[in-house]
């Protein structure tokens, strides 16, 4: 599957590393924007951006400032705060994406914090359809598991903050938690898990304001191994669009052949048979519903499971 090598500039000029994946011998029907999640390199979407290629429409991965690709050659004093990743990466990405392909319809798919940014981005409003995968509110209290929730604020409320200041950034390739980090967006994140909404408490944000404003049809995907994404979680996050039609659906993970599909699985190949084909199918129906005037949501209960 060909793909390009890409430099994409951020609004305010910073250039993040990405790729661009295209269909063969077959005119593109549309443009597929993928979304990272937090410290997760650009490799990890690759096979998901190659499906997303065969069935006709082009891909992009790319990476956040300060991770994997877009990383300045020393994250000591790089000035990167997690609000920057939605408000000017995202937002550059999405415009560079009209720009570029102005004749095909605009698609996102995002990660975690990528579907966050659906809800930050004036720009989402572009999108023909969205779809969020495992996004939900950060709060600490909507995990579930008392293990888990415990083991995740020792790291994010103690540990990584005082790593991060002492070292000038996140070592998370060191501690086995995912890519490196800049300091401030981890000091950001880590002080979002401790208000009760997540950032939606965070008045300097405006985060819910903004939730408000998107329009776009979206698919909310959560999976009930999840112990981050929750299901409170995840409706604590998509009860938030106020204007957008959302479709919640809940997919149970014994339902794939590994049996597992947790934060990360969704993406990883061993549950792209399962999973892939339902969302590129989402996005096309809902996006031609979308262009030709018909509600979008019509057509879609709230809340299904799988």
């Amino acid at each position: 599957m060909p793909s390009l090598d890409v430099e994409i500039a951020a609004v305010d000029g910073y250039p993040l590393g990405a790729h661009v994946w295209y269909p063969d011998d077959l005119p593109a029907s549309g443009v597929v924007l993928i979304h990272p999640a937090t410290a997760v390199p650009e490799r990890l979407y690759f096979a998901f951006a190659q499906y997303v290629a065969r069935r006709g429409l082009i891909a992009l991965t790319y990476s956040y400032r300060g991770v994997d690709g877009s990383r300045p050659a020393s994250l000591r004093g790089f000035k990167a705060r997690m609000r920057d990743w939605a408000d000017l990466d995202v937002e550059g990405v999405t415009h560079w994406a009209c720009e570029r392909y102005p004749a095909l319809p605009l698609y996102a798919v995002g990660h975690s914090f990528g579907g966050h940014a659906i809800g930050l981005c004036e720009s989402s409003n572009l999108l023909r359809a969205a779809v969020q995968i495992a996004s939900h509110a950060g709060a600490m209290r909507v995990v579930a598991n008392r293990r888990e929730r415990a083991r995740i604020t020792v790291l994010m409320h103690w540990i990584a903050p005082l790593l991060a200041r002492a070292t000038g950034f996140m070592p998370g390739s060191r501690l086995g938690i995912g890519e490196d980090l800049p300091k401030d967006v981890l000091l950001e994140w880590s002080a979002w898990t401790r208000l009760s909404n997540y950032f939606f408490d965070d008045p300097t944000l405006d985060a819910a304001s903004r939730f408000a404003r998107v329009r776009t049809p979206i698919l909310s995907l959560g999976f009930d191994d999840d112990l981050w994404a929750t299901r409170m979680g995840i409706d604590m996050l998509v009860a938030r669009f106020r204007r957008a039609p959302v479709t919640r659906r809940e997919i149970r993970a014994g339902l794939s052949e590994s049996g597992a599909i947790g934060h990360m699985g969704y993406f990883r190949q061993r549950s792209g048979a399962f999973l892939w084909p339902e969302t590129v199918d989402w996005l096309l129906s809902t996006g031609m519903r979308n262009a030709a005037g018909v509600a979008p949501g019509a057509a879609a209960p709230l809340t299904s499971n799988h």
